[in-house]
């Protein structure tokens, strides 16, 4: 049978290694795409934005709203790829053990 100190010193390893995931995962660059590739974003694992791609095709007055609508769903595109790396990578550090809807600290 365990003792609460070995249930502690597991519990830090654990920490140390979920924060040692993150950071990496924040360093990682994942790219949303909209309009067939017309619109790219590039966004790091913190969810910040690196790099926008526009197709000068879409550069027309007459289609601003278009072109928001475009930006807005390659952003969206991304973030639910940096989500799904990070849900993936933290399911493998924990075995699949659900933690109660804890979400990572960034």
């Amino acid at each position: 049978m365990m003792n609460i100190q070995d249930l502690m010193k597991q519990a830090q390893m654990m920490q140390k290694k979920m924060q040692e995931e993150q950071a990496k995962l924040a360093e990682e660059i994942v790219e949303g795409t909209s309009g067939g590739g017309m619109v790219k974003i590039s966004l790091n694992g913190k969810f910040t934005m690196t790099k926008i791609n526009i197709d000068k095709s879409l550069l027309t007055p007459d289609d601003v709203e278009v072109l928001e609508d475009l930006i807005l769903a390659a952003y969206n595109d991304a973030k639910e790829k940096v989500d799904a790396k990070m849900n993936e990578s933290m399911s493998a550090l924990t075995g699949g053990l659900n933690l109660g809807g804890i979400k990572l600290p960034f």
